[in-house]
């Protein structure tokens, strides 16, 4: 999930429009998320698939491959657990993957197991803290 919102804050980073999260563990045996964005023009869609992979492998992720980048219509990077689809706003209405993939539970981004965790980990630092400060007499 880590990998997960790592590419959504990229993502966004750089202005990628209408990102939606397919939770697909239950039925698929090739990955367990599609993240999938639209890019205003072929530069931008660029612009998003470099900024995920480049900031990702600061984070010790390495897309296993990428696809349509010369094109830049629909960019597909794959890492392994994620695949992250990339399109302009014609191509994704034309392949329609959230159809596609509709069996798939779409993640809520506003009230998302991501932001919830987020949450749990700040609260169980805040509680570590608390610990570790000496205790007045």
């Amino acid at each position: 999930m880590d990998k997960v919102r790592k590419i959504i804050e990229l993502a966004e980073s750089v202005k990628a429009e209408d990102i939606v999260v397919l939770d697909l563990r239950k039925i698929c045996t090739f990955c367990e998320y599609f993240i999938i964005c639209t890019g205003t023009s072929s530069t931008h869609i660029k612009a998003i698939a470099d900024q995920v992979n480049s900031k990702l492998r600061d984070f010790g992720f390495k897309a296993h491959s990428q696809e349509g980048y010369q094109a830049s219509r629909w960019i597909v990077l794959d890492y392994a657990s994620v695949l992250v689809h990339i399109f302009d706003q014609e191509t994704r209405d034309f392949y329609a993957l959230e159809n596609l993939w509709s069996k798939g539970k779409k993640v809520d981004l506003k009230k998302s197991e991501l932001k919830q965790k987020e949450v749990k980990k700040k609260e169980v630092k805040k509680k570590e803290v608390k610990k570790m400060e000496p205790k007045k007499k």
